[in-house]
């Protein structure tokens, strides 16, 4: 059983286990984007927790905001150990044969990343929402498809739950997603993408619960997914304000998953159709209250733009420092290393002070949101700066690396493959642009 594990099994038994627990050392200014030893770093247990929504703001560390606190460097330190030693080697079988390995998607959960911001008493970590958003960026250094399973299944499935399921709902779904039970988010439609709420998907009430009818696409880890969160609208009169969501398991009649997309890139993520036709569902699998269902999806997109923020921060980075590496210690050109080129030089410094800016952006993000100030406008430009950066960069890096970064040997045109999806899921970068242009206006406006 490897440290981490170690780690974090004692909080998934519901016991703080400090004492089993190695010292972490604290992080120091600058290591936010230094080299990651390769020894892991157990995690701690949990920070204070003012509410479910956020914790206290005392307990976030002060600037600089890339600063971690311990639990936050043990968190970056052993999934960083897990990444490159569990799923690096599974990188490239996983992406040609477009397919998750069931072993690792059991090994995130044995690891504990399933359930980072789940309360203990449920099984989770009980850890803060930036301890989640590293976990994603360090899993996406490796492998963005691991990367974004966990982040969907964090960022909008657990948070769901948590913040809007009855007691009852929480009982019975988050000790299993902290622990074994992957869940699903199910927005879009064939005709529904950014304009969100134009759902086809209809809700009806009958004696025992509801129906519902419709079709999703585009709905990430259907393949792994047991729990799916779906929204449907109940009463279409209303518009968007009919929109409703409901926990549908993968067992009731009626649910099936259809198509699975063949895409460019993060091929080992399963991306798929689903279909309702006439599934019915308890009363008590309702989410939070009829017709809020707008407003629950628009708050957990704008946190899981943060995720998508870091995960295509992560592929920058992973991308960068695989072609550094090449250009300082093999490639050579005229005598001498192509790294030492003052044109490459330049690229490769522009590259990085890009990447630490877009990872000031997320981490920004992530502590306005834990501190339960407004944090829509800072989701929305790490998420546009996130995505144009990691497109860039991992542009750049086949470039750098000439013929090795063009063939599939390597993991750089991978990368470049990958971070075309960071301008679409999740809101396009248009729809970033669209949202942070009306806060400015509505702020500079008379």
């Amino acid at each position: 059983m490897s440290s981490i594990a170690r780690a974090v099994r004692p909080a998934l038994r519901g016991s703080r286990g400090v004492a089993a627990l190695a010292r972490v050392r604290t992080c120091t200014p600058g290591r936010a984007l230094s080299p990651l030893q390769q020894t892991a770093r157990p995690l701690s247990t949990t920070q204070r927790r003012r509410n479910a929504d956020h914790f206290d703001i005392a307990d976030i560390p002060p600037t600089p905001i890339t600063h971690l606190s311990e639990v936050e460097a043990a968190m970056q330190e052993a999934v960083s150990k897990f990444a490159n030693d569990v799923i690096a080697p599974k990188v490239r079988e996983m992406d040609e044969a477009e397919n998750m390995d069931p072993a690792i998607v059991e090994q995130l959960f044995e690891q504990g990343l399933m359930g980072v911001e789940i309360p203990e008493e449920y099984g989770g970590a009980g850890m803060n929402f930036t301890s989640a958003i590293i976990g994603i960026e360090e899993l996406a250094r490796v492998d963005p498809s691991v990367s974004v399973l966990v982040d969907v299944h964090n960022t909008l499935v657990n948070t769901a739950i948590i913040k809007w399921g009855s007691s009852q709902l929480k009982k019975r779904f988050l000790p299993k997603l902290a622990t074994s039970t992957v869940g699903s988010f199910c927005l879009s439609e064939p005709v529904s993408g950014s304009d969100a709420f134009a759902l086809a998907t209809k809700a009806t009430k009958t004696e025992s619960g509801y129906k519902i009818n419709g079709s999703k696409m585009w709905i990430t880890n259907s393949k792994e997914a047991d729990f799916f969160i779906v929204f449907a609208n109940l009463d279409p009169s209303k518009g968007y304000k009919g929109i409703t969501a409901f926990i549908v398991e993968k067992d009731a009649k009626g649910f099936s998953i259809a198509k699975k997309e063949k895409k460019l890139g993060i091929k080992a993520s399963s991306t798929c159709v689903i279909n309702f036709d006439d599934v019915e569902i308890p009363k008590e699998n309702l989410l939070g209250e009829e017709g809020a269902g707008y407003k629950y999806a628009i708050g957990l997109l704008n946190e899981g733009r943060i995720g998508i923020a870091a995960q295509m921060t992560g592929l920058a980075l992973g991308s960068w420092e695989n072609a550094v590496r090449y250009v300082w210690n093999d490639r050579k050109q005229f005598g001498q290393l192509v790294g030492e080129f003052q044109g490459m030089q330049h690229q490769i410094a522009q590259s990085y002070t890009e990447i630490a800016a877009a990872r000031a952006l997320v981490y920004n993000a992530a502590r306005k949101k834990e501190a339960g100030e407004n944090f829509v406008m800072d989701a929305a430009m790490a998420k546009l700066y996130a995505s144009q950066v990691a497109g860039r960069v991992s542009g750049l890096a086949i470039e750098w690396m000439g013929g090795m970064g063009f063939v599939r040997d390597g993991p750089a045109e991978k990368f470049w493959r990958d971070s075309k999806i960071g301008a679409i899921y999740e809101g396009t970068s248009n729809i970033q642009l669209n949202t942070i242009a009306k806060l400015l206006q509505k702020e500079y406006t008379a």
